[in-house]
């Protein structure tokens, strides 16, 4: 479905005499001022967005944004903090103001308040903001004239007297209170043109708070002051706004439909997975059914990698604190590791150190450990490119505050995969290798892709810029040749190198980081890795970093809710089940299970007391993609009929042609949920 620009979007530029506002000129334009996409700001020539107030002293040409855009909406989502904020303040005069960023799809502001706030507090917090919706308050800009004047403006608000005192030293991609140069606040005028209430913020803002039609506020949460645990623990208000009350229903819809497909539910209820209290937080256990499902994503991805010419190699979970000093891990990745085990130290009878221990570490990552592998033996460039392939179990101490159940684990199981090669085979391996990692995600049925090259981050790197360079041009020359959409990721790589992550779309259109590919000079030099050129020559290899799945954890993770837990039937736990109408028809049904277990399927029979309806929606709920009834007239007729997820049916299919059918169907992978249309012609 083709999606049409609103009117604001394709008529972008407007020129904004001198001494003219910004929305007099579009206005005068005929631009919508009302509706989901009316103009809420315009960006100068420069690229600053600028409020509709804004009047330039010298003739202009500016850019309208629309309400419907992401630009809008995130002006509109900053404006509703302040009317928050407005409210609290009203119901709770004693509290005292954080920040209040827009974020991804809503907004939320920080709060210094005697209690935590209640969900009767929200109600009574909404109420109390669409009474200022209503009343139709203007934004209004006003500079201040020094630090000084800010601080005397300001003497009520200590959180905001610690902006003020950062200025343009603070994290201004959140904080949206200063920044560009000046401070500035943003009234709230009421219809008599009397202030009623002001907050410090850089802007900018939509003309009044009838701009802002549809909101719902959220959630709370603890938070600290700016980020940081040693700082005071405020109340943290997140909310939602969008430009009609149709695109918040669609929002509230969209969250109510990822809350039904949320991994950790569905891992619950169909008995996948758990997190027991007893080993630790970010530590899954995988119970029988999702044991199944893991096997089967692993040996489908050992099975490609074969085909595509890797070797499995196998590394030890923990290894002795020299291999991450010369990686340089302990220097750049200390803090994401386990603390170290000291071991091996012996004293003698009076106490005296004998032998000095020895500091061990739980891997964070498997490639140091490629590296000792490579180096080894002698290697020559006729064995280049050597591709080393590993499920590597890898723990990473993640904050508790950071851990989500399969997505953000502790201990993960990482798909690893180390490419040596020489510089002239670099551009080709690592356009095959993008490929190679896209069409494996889709025969797991993900399809919607694009790409992010993450670059050097000018403050954590190591190697020289000109390794950077051609490292970097490699992998996009590689991203631009696969036809997908490349979105910069500014400073995102890791120390060692540039790197390629493939985003991907799931059903409900969530993006999730999946595959990551990068290149690296400088490991290489660090362990002495070469390879002897067809000269007699030594040379050093390039290495390619590539994580398919990133961690089978978090892929199980993600699968699960694209799936919402129906997954395909060549993934499925229990890939059949037979149900019986009568307990006679048992025999049958038992034969049909034989011929299907000697063709690899997953199969059971209910034979519990359970009434048949009973069965079907137990078997339904539990997500058994083939469902086998059988009754008197199947028993005669030497058949069976079939029961899908969606309640459809096929009646009296031959026992034989059912058993080909349901067979050919897994062994194709096909990663459709099975219905009566979809399956109709197997059974012909």
């Amino acid at each position: 479905m083709s999606v049409q620009p609103s009117q604001a979007q394709q008529a972008l530029r407007v020129k904004v005499p001198a001494g003219t506002t910004a929305g007099a000129a579009v206005a005068e334009a005929g631009l919508p001022s009302k509706g989901p996409d009316a103009v809420v700001v315009v960006r100068d020539a420069e690229g600053a967005l600028r409020d509709l107030a804004w009047a330039p002293e010298a003739d202009v040409e500016v850019e309208a944004v629309a309400a419907d855009t992401e630009e809008g909406r995130s002006v509109i989502r900053h404006s509703a903090a302040h009317v928050l904020a407005q409210a609290v303040q009203n119901l709770f005069p004693d509290a005292k103001l954080g920040i209040g960023p827009p974020i991804k799809d809503g907004f939320y502001y920080d709060f210094d308040v005697d209690r935590p706030f209640t969900p009767e507090d929200l109600q009574a917090l909404e109420k109390r903001m669409k009474q200022i919706l209503k009343s139709g308050q203007k934004f209004a800009r006003r500079r201040l004239e020094s630090v000084e004047a800010a601080k005397q403006e300001l003497a009520g608000e200590p959180y905001k007297l610690e902006l003020v005192d950062l200025k343009s030293d603070v994290d201004t991609s959140e904080v949206m209170e200063v920044g560009g140069g000046e401070l500035t606040v943003y009234d709230n005028i009421d219809r008599h043109g009397e202030v009623v209430w002001g907050d410090l913020c850089r802007g900018p803002h939509v003309p009044h708070t009838r701009f802002i039609p549809a909101f719902k506020l959220m959630r709370v949460a603890a938070a600290y002051w700016r980020g940081n645990q040693n700082n005071q623990q405020l109340q943290r208000i997140y909310g939602t706004a969008w430009e009609s009350k149709e695109k918040l229903e669609e929002h509230l819809e969209l969250l109510a439909e990822a809350e039904r497909r949320d991994h950790r539910r569905l891992g619950a209820e169909l008995d996948l997975f758990s997190f027991p209290e007893e080993i630790g937080s970010g530590l899954p256990v995988f119970h029988p059914k999702g044991g199944i499902i893991r096997r089967e994503l692993e040996d489908y991805s050992r099975k490609r990698h074969e085909q595509a010419g890797y070797e499995f190699v196998n590394t030890p979970h923990v290894t002795k604190d020299t291999l991450f000093k010369t990686s340089g891990h302990l220097d750049w990745y200390r803090d994401g590791m386990f603390p170290a085990m000291h071991l091996d130290e012996e004293r003698d009878a009076n106490g005296e150190l004998r032998k000095p221990g020895v500091d061990y570490y739980l891997k964070p990552m498997n490639c140091p450990f490629h590296n000792l592998i490579f180096r080894s033996r002698g290697r020559s460039y006729r064995e280049l490119p050597l591709r080393l392939f590993e499920f590597g179990s890898v723990y990473r101490y993640e904050k508790s505050g950071v851990v989500h159940g399969l997505t953000r684990v502790r201990g993960m199981t990482q798909d690893d995969a180390h490419i040596y090669c020489t510089p002239d085979q670099l551009q080709d391996e690592l356009k095959s290798l993008l490929g190679f990692v896209l069409d494996l995600l889709r025969d797991y049925g993900l399809d919607d892709f694009y790409l992010e090259l993450s670059t050097r981050n000018e403050e954590k790197y190591v190697g020289d810029d000109e390794s950077w360079e051609v490292a970097t041009e490699a992998l996009r020359t590689a991203a631009e040749e696969s036809g997908l959409e490349l979105v910069p990721d500014p400073g995102g790589a890791a120390f060692y190198g540039p790197k390629i992550s493939v985003q991907a779309k799931d059903a409900l259109g969530r993006s999730w980081q999946m595959s990551t590919i990068q290149v690296d000079y400088h490991l290489p030099e660090l362990f002495n890795l070469e390879y002897t050129a067809p000269d007699g020559s030594k040379q050093r290899p390039i290495k390619i970093h590539r994580a398919l799945f990133g961690s089978i954890e978090r892929f199980f993770g993600v699968l699960t809710e694209h799936y919402a837990g129906a997954f395909p039937a060549w993934l499925a736990p229990v890939q059949a089940v037979g149900i019986p109408i009568a307990d006679e028809h048992v025999e049958h049904l038992q034969q049909v299970a034989e011929s299907l277990r000697a063709k690899g399927i997953r199969v059971d029979i209910d034979t519990s007391d359970d009434r048949m309806q009973k069965k079907i929606r137990t078997h339904t709920t539990q997500k058994v993609p083939f469902l086998l009834l059988a009754g008197g007239k199947d028993v005669e007729a030497g058949a069976v009929s079939f029961r899908f997820r969606d309640g459809t049916q096929i009646n009296g299919v031959p026992v034989d042609t059912a058993v080909d059918a349901l067979v050919d169907w897994v062994r194709r992978r096909e990663n459709a949920s099975p219905t009566a249309e979809n399956f109709q012609a197997g059974t012909a």
